[in-house]
């Protein structure tokens, strides 16, 4: 019976051992973890950019490679410039007609600014002379017809004076209307002014005819807007490509992690609070980064769909909130081999509650 006893007091000291045991691993755990807050809702993000060109055309080279490191600028496809060569020279000859037909109408413009007033005082000269002219034979039929009335001079002296006098009066009529003619000379310098005007407006026409049609040549070839990898290529050389027709994507060299948190776990957690980063695929891989910012509003509600929680059945569903972390700078993981969309887990070091 002493032996009976003896194995269930050793068997109820091990249970009791065993729970204490547990009891102080489960309390020391807790009381270690239990400023941080963790999520597995989490990925690593960047920035993509998608490489479209801005002209049409056939595909003529391809530079880079599938998954290749490339620098902000280098070339990664040229399409064929045949025709936009083309449209740029034909440009250039527009351009320099319409600046030569211009250079004209300014040179007429300056001329007839000075030619128009001239040639209204040359008519208004005439008029004066030829009024003199006039009255001096009026004058003269005067004295004629008294004289023939006296017999003091021959019917033929008296119809050479009213024929001059006849004849000078025609004279002034026609200067009259040739001064009338030249008395436009406001209106004459308005419309070369405006012909003059016409065309300046033709060759800033032109100019903007070719640099649209240099740009157009110069986008045939399609440069990297910034650092990443090339990569998702979609066409290959020869094929015909439209304007705005996605050729393929380039990753960024920066990265970040989004973490979907639960609305419950964002009570303590602030911008600038250290994040330990592991890495689904590399376990042994870890990454530290700080809290940048948190999303103003949960993914849910930015979804395509967002829930309409208007509804007599509603059901109340913790919400998740993206958080953005940003890697340490002293942080070197390859980003040959990290890439958007890779699962992490991410694990916030909050402050004192």
């Amino acid at each position: 019976m002493k032996g009976c006893s003896f194995v269930k007091n050793k068997k109820f000291m091990g249970f009791f051992v065993f729970v204490l045991c547990s009891i102080l691993i489960g309390g020391g755990y807790f009381y270690q973890h239990r400023l941080e807050e963790s999520t597995d809702d989490a990925a690593i993000d960047g920035q993509v950019a998608a490489i479209a060109p801005k002209v049409q055309g056939y595909v003529k080279k391809i530079y880079a490679a599938d998954n290749q490191e490339v620098k902000a600028g280098d070339l990664l496809f040229e399409i064929d410039s045949t025709d936009y060569i083309t449209k740029r020279d034909q440009a250039k000859a527009a351009l320099a007609s319409a600046q030569a037909a211009l250079k004209a109408a300014q040179s007429n413009t300056s001329t007839t600014k000075i030619s128009a007033p001239a040639n209204f005082s040359a008519a208004s000269a005439q008029v004066a002379s030829a009024k003199a002219t006039w009255e001096k034979n009026a004058a003269d039929r005067v004295r004629t017809e008294k004289l023939y009335a006296e017999d003091a001079c021959s019917k033929q002296q008296l119809d050479q004076a009213v024929a001059n006098e006849e004849s000078s009066k025609a004279v002034l009529a026609q200067m009259e209307a040739t001064k009338q003619a030249a008395n436009t000379s406001a209106s004459t310098i308005e419309a070369s002014q405006n012909s003059a005007d016409q065309l300046a407006a033709q060759v800033k026409q032109a100019e903007a005819a070719l640099k649209q049609a240099e740009d157009d040549l110069e986008n045939t070839k399609i440069v990297a807007p910034m650092d990443g990898y090339f990569t998702k290529k979609s066409v290959e050389e020869g094929a015909y490509v439209q304007a705005a027709q996605q050729l393929a994507s380039l990753v960024s060299k920066q990265i970040w992690v989004t973490a979907n948190f639960k609305e419950t776990q964002l009570q303590h957690m602030k911008p600038g609070q250290r994040v330990d980063i592991k890495v689904d695929a590399f376990p042994d891989l870890m990454l530290y980064g700080t809290i940048d910012s948190a999303q103003a509003g949960t993914g849910s509600r930015f979804s395509l769909f967002p829930a309409e929680n208007a509804t007599g059945n509603f059901v109340k569903i913790v919400q998740r909130v993206p958080v953005k972390i940003t890697l340490d700078e002293n942080t070197e993981p390859s980003l040959f081999i990290l890439g958007p969309g890779m699962s992490v887990n991410a694990t916030v070091h909050t402050e004192s509650r």
